[in-house]
């Protein structure tokens, strides 16, 4: 310890760290079988299928059990961009005549429309 300078405590730091025994060895096996059977299971369901099959443990500890495995979700919903219609200058843009007006006293005299937006696959329609 003296030759290489480093202090006690660090030298058997190291000693004993090869020595210590896994005490999450019996999940991590679990998890390798699970990801066998459930390629793309995340660390929810993941969570849930450890505690069918008896092994009680929190969410936040399977996320890093899943880390220090490598067990990666590779098929995952990407949030798209949201749909936008505009095609630059295209004709002439009619002129607001209502300004947010949409009372009457006479029937039919004021009719307007809205257009709705929702996801059909990844594109917007």
């Amino acid at each position: 310890m003296k030759v290489t300078g480093f202090p006690k405590a660090t030298y058997y730091y190291w000693v004993n760290c090869f020595e210590r025994v896994n005490k999450d060895e019996l999940i991590e096996k679990e998890m390798l079988k699970i990801r066998q059977e459930h390629a793309n299971a995340g660390y929810r369901p993941m969570s849930e299928l450890l505690k069918q099959r008896g092994y009680h443990v929190n969410h936040k500890k399977v996320q890093r059990l899943m880390k220090k495995l490598g067990l990666r979700v590779t098929s995952y919903w990407h949030k798209s961009r949201k749909y936008n219609s505009y095609k630059g200058k295209v004709g002439t843009v009619a002129k607001n005549k209502l300004h947010r007006r949409f009372r009457t006293s006479i029937p039919h005299q004021k009719i307007t429309t809205d257009t709705t937006e929702f996801k059909y696959y990844e594109d917007g329609i």
